[in-house]
């Protein structure tokens, strides 16, 4: 399996993200992550959407496919060109001491986390970065519980002076 990194561009129009959704899920492909929000553009919305696929040749012809929809503008596969995917994540951690606390405020230094939010019994970090930094922190928390958990999924931008809807 490989994951591929989708960017879309389309009308920001109510049930478009579920168009969009629905004929890459009817391809038989997983969507990894997907999120969607505004541009610089007021009247498009960005797709971003991360698959897993065995088939490039399924995943070229989903892509033709979701160019033919009425309300997409355009649609880029990111990993044929450089960029750059972050991601935001936000850990509640159960915390019984002040040592506890400590711990894992030096934990969140050390992952360029911030810590959002403290009260008695949980500490909430946000952190961003690609996918392994943030494996990496969840990694060093497991001996901690981990109270709740939210991440975005990966968001991406090609590299260089091209906007995805020039490329």
């Amino acid at each position: 399996m490989m994951k591929q990194h989708l960017a879309i561009l389309c009308d920001n129009k109510p049930g478009v993200l579920t168009h969009v959704a629905g004929l890459i899920s009817r391809r038989a492909i997983n969507i990894e992550y997907i999120n969607a929000g505004y541009t610089e553009e007021p009247d498009v919305t960005r797709i971003n959407i991360v698959v897993s696929v065995e088939d490039q040749r399924a995943l070229n012809q989903a892509i033709l496919q979701l160019a033919r929809l009425i309300d997409v503008i355009k649609v880029v596969n990111l990993d044929e060109a450089p960029f750059i995917s972050y991601e935001l994540a936000m850990i509640k951690v159960r915390v019984s001491s002040t040592q506890e606390l400590s711990d894992i405020a030096n934990l969140a230094d050390l992952f360029h986390a911030k810590i959002v939010d403290v009260n008695p019994g949980a500490v909430v970090m946000r952190v961003t970065g690609r996918e392994d930094h943030i494996e990496a922190l969840l990694q060093m928390l497991k001996e901690y519980e981990i109270i709740e958990m939210a991440r975005t999924g990966q968001i991406s931008l090609s590299r260089g002076s091209n906007a995805v809807k020039k490329m």
